[in-house]
């Protein structure tokens, strides 16, 4: 009995060393070793390539269709430790309200909105009290004028789109409250736009009506320049030039888009510092709890 015990044991000892050498034989097989290889070259040329194509910064484009694509300007706001520079905030509101909203819109910013921003309360009472807005039904039911306060939306340069388009010879200015959002290159865009008007060059032809503008989509616009050395008069005597005024309205623009940009900052920064100082502690404690079990040394004494 013992030795059937004793030959079962050896048959099974011998089945699995057999099934071992098997399977290092077939991993060994040249077919394997090349399929492995392959899928090593494949997911490691994958790697390559996401890694050129993150750190590469190259845009290929047709510039035809697509318009020249806009250079990348040192914006103070991109900064994750910056905020809006609110003066240009104010300038740029002053350009808008002289220069733009003739033609765009911007229904997404209330008055209320540019208080602590750009202006103070009682400068934001002062302009809405010029304004008269347009609301209703009274109990009669009739629409009526009243004065402007300071929850009111910046009010539109046309009732509808049909105004706008035969305003402005079929073209629709499009509102610009969410434009630096919607538009690739977002304020690099807006500034080389503002600033982009040239003479066509030889064999381009621009129709009758538009304006050739390399950084718009197909090189033409219907809209023609609007800004102009001194066209605007700055109250903090800030020159104004086609630049300055550009770099001020594009930097109001993106506020307008990001309106929470600022406190989601010191908030986030609120944030990671919390967070790291809890993951300290969080190694501390840590440390403090298991440093006695992995440092005990346990000793056995057999009994005599």
């Amino acid at each position: 009995m013992f030795l059937r015990l004793y030959r079962s044991s050896q048959n099974l000892h011998f089945s699995k060393l057999k099934s071992r050498v098997f399977s290092s034989q077939v991993f060994l097989k040249p077919e394997n070793i090349s399929n492995k290889s392959t899928i090593f070259s494949a997911t490691l040329g994958g790697v390559g390539l996401g890694i050129y194509l993150h750190l590469n910064s190259t845009i290929y484009s047709d510039a035809a269709d697509e318009g020249l694509h806009p250079p990348s300007y040192p914006w103070d706001h991109n900064s994750p430790f910056s905020t809006f520079d609110h003066a240009s905030i104010r300038r740029g509101y002053q350009v808008y309200q002289e220069v733009c909203a003739a033609c765009h819109s911007l229904d997404r910013i209330a008055f209320r909105n540019l208080i602590d921003v750009s202006h103070t309360e009682d400068e934001v009472k002062t302009i809405v009290e010029g304004i008269e807005v347009e609301d209703g039904p009274n109990d009669i039911g009739d629409m009526f004028q009243r004065p402007g306060k300071p929850s009111d939306y910046l009010p539109r340069p046309y009732p509808n789109e049909e105004a706008a388009r035969a305003a402005n010879a079929g073209a629709y200015p499009p509102d610009l409250s969410l434009i630096v959002k919607g538009r690739h290159g977002g304020a690099d865009y807006i500034f080389a736009l503002l600033t982009g008007y040239y003479d066509p060059p030889p064999g381009i032809e621009v129709r009758e009506g538009l304006y050739y503008n390399p950084y718009f989509a197909g090189g033409a616009i219907a809209m023609a320049r609007a800004l102009y050395d001194g066209i605007v008069e700055y109250e903090d005597g800030t020159p104004a030039t086609t630049s300055q005024m550009a770099k001020d309205v594009a930097t109001f623009l993106s506020w307008a888009s990001e309106p929470e940009h600022d406190e989601r900052k010191k908030l986030g920064l609120k944030a990671v510092t919390i967070l790291t100082g809890l993951f300290v502690l969080s190694i501390w404690l840590k440390r403090f709890k298991w440093t006695p079990l992995k440092t005990r040394k346990i000793i056995y004494n057999p009994p005599k």
